[in-house]
């Protein structure tokens, strides 16, 4: 299959980094225009040079707080038009329900949740003017199997997938396609970070304790291994594509089989 994005433009929320860099060099080797996002200057220079260097497509970067409505309208001022919406950023932390104060729920509901809402809402009508669009949004396995340990998180994408299945309802009769991806545990610089005191007291190899940790923490995993982040950026390039024209309203997994469903 070969995948052709040239003349697209491609936005990829929290995209310096992890899955949603990953998303980024996809798109761009597809030759999309890809913008780039982040909170800190450095790091959006850094990676639009990276992806600069693949030869293929083109890269810009926007600096910009985008889990707040501020940050949300700067980037739709400085970029008005977007073919392919990839909402990918987010935010996740271990704490205990009842641990777990307003101001928290509050922050992952604007960060997780209404960052795509933002930016779907903004981008969607131009995408059904011009009858053609592609907007994801990276959810979660624990959108279904929620963690114990963060409800909070679970509970935003859950929203997330639910907003995805409403949009494409909302755009139905059109070629615009909504839909939403559902990793299990990547090793993302997330993961790496974490599992990095076990692997400088052990100096096992990070594949080997974040396959370790996913049987731990995931023993329905089939894979019995995280995934890598290209792996999570396949599937959504393909459903950025025109290959993936028919699909669209779906939660589609890319959980190592972690979720027991059929």
């Amino acid at each position: 299959m070969q995948i052709d994005l040239t003349g697209r433009t491609a936005i990829v929320t929290g995209s310096t980094g992890g899955i949603g860099l990953a998303i980024a060099k996809g798109l761009t080797a597809s030759g999309a225009h890809v913008i780039i996002n982040g909170r800190r200057p450095a790091a959006v220079a850094q990676a639009v040079k990276a992806l600069g260097a693949l030869g293929k497509g083109s890269v810009a970067g926007f600096t910009g707080d985008l889990g707040t409505a501020e940050g949300c309208a700067a980037l739709v001022a400085a970029h008005p038009h977007c073919d392919i919406l990839i909402n990918n950023l987010g935010i996740f932390e271990q704490k205990d329900f009842f641990e777990t104060p307003d101001a928290d729920w509050a922050r992952f509901f604007e960060v997780n949740v209404m960052s795509g809402v933002r930016l779907a809402r903004a981008y969607l009508p131009g995408m059904q003017a011009r009858d053609w669009g592609r907007v994801v949004f990276i959810s979660s396995e624990s959108a279904f199997n929620v963690p114990v340990e963060m409800i909070h998180y679970g509970f935003s994408k859950t929203a997330q997938v639910t907003i995805a299945r409403g949009l494409a309802e909302r755009m139905a009769g059109t070629n615009v396609t909504v839909n939403s991806v559902l990793p299990g545990p990547t090793l993302s610089e997330g993961l790496a970070e974490m599992l990095k005191p076990e692997q400088e007291k052990t100096g096992r190899s990070m594949e080997e304790i974040a396959a370790e940790f996913v049987m731990q923490h995931r023993p329905s995993s089939i894979i019995r291994r995280a995934a890598s982040v290209d792996e999570v950026a396949n599937m959504v390039v393909y459903l950025s594509s025109p290959q993936a024209s028919a699909t669209t309203g779906a939660a589609v997994r890319v959980d190592g089989g972690v979720l027991s469903t059929i």
